[in-house]
Parts: structure tokens; C-alpha cells; sequence
């Protein structure tokens, strides 16, 4: 129960953080180009690489602190930082065409999944 709770914490801090940096990027730079976005995932990309390698490599450091930042505060603050460290994980373990299969089929399926939704909220507009 007690990840649950570290989670749950650091989720919290992550997605008020999201918010922060993306209003404040929209009230600076407008909304043409989602910096905000953008900013948010390459800082989580950065945040995920440094806690997770240093992490798994410190043997001493209690697996708590992986809940809280890493599931946490990092997966709250940005899904996309997951996708990439496990990309990287793929491709510097020696798995480069499962690596590139996932960013393949992750990009393609996620587009196809935007325009079936898109399309089916349009859909129920029209019925509703």
C-alpha cells in the first residue's frame, strides 16, 4: 500500500508541475507551437534517463524513491519520457529492431488510434 501512496504523491507534484510549465509556456510563447508540450517531454526524457540509470545502479538506494519519481512525479509529468527510456533500453541492450519496431508501431498505432477517436467523438456529436 505504501508505493500506492509514493505514487500517488509523486503523481500529484508531476502533474501539477505539467500544468505550471504549460500554462506559463503558453502565457510566453502563445499556442501556435506546444512548446509547453515539448519542453515537458524532453525535460522528463532527461529527468527519466539520470533517475532510472542512477537508480538501477545503486544498490543501497531503497526502490521506494522508483515509485515515487520515477512512476511518479516523472510518469505524471510526462508519458513520453517512459516510452523513450524504454526505446533506449531496447537499443543499447542490443535489441535495435525491437527498439525501432516500437517506435514504429507506437507512432503509427497512435496516430490511427487519434483519428478512430477523433472520428467517433465526431460521430457521436452527430448522433447525440
Amino acid at each position: 500500500m505504501r508505493r500506492y501512496l509514493l505514487i500517488a504523491v509523486g503523481g500529484a507534484l508531476g502533474s501539477m508541475l505539467r500544468y505550471f510549465v504549460g500554462v506559463l509556456a503558453a502565457e510566453r510563447f502563445g499556442p501556435r507551437f506546444p512548446v509547453g508540450t515539448l519542453s515537458i517531454n524532453i525535460s522528463a526524457c532527461f529527468m527519466i534517463g539520470c533517475t532510472l540509470e542512477y537508480l538501477n545502479h545503486r544498490i543501497g538506494v531503497n526502490p521506494v524513491w522508483r515509485y515515487m519519481f520515477a512512476v511518479g512525479f516523472i510518469g505524471a509529468f510526462s508519458t513520453f519520457s517512459t516510452f523513450v527510456w524504454e526505446t533506449w533500453s531496447d537499443l543499447t541492450s542490443g535489441a535495435f529492431w525491437i527498439g525501432i519496431l516500437y517506435v514504429v508501431v507506437s507512432l503509427v498505432a497512435g496516430l490511427i488510434a487519434v483519428s478512430l477517436g477523433s472520428l467517433t467523438a465526431r460521430s457521436l456529436q452527430q448522433v447525440l
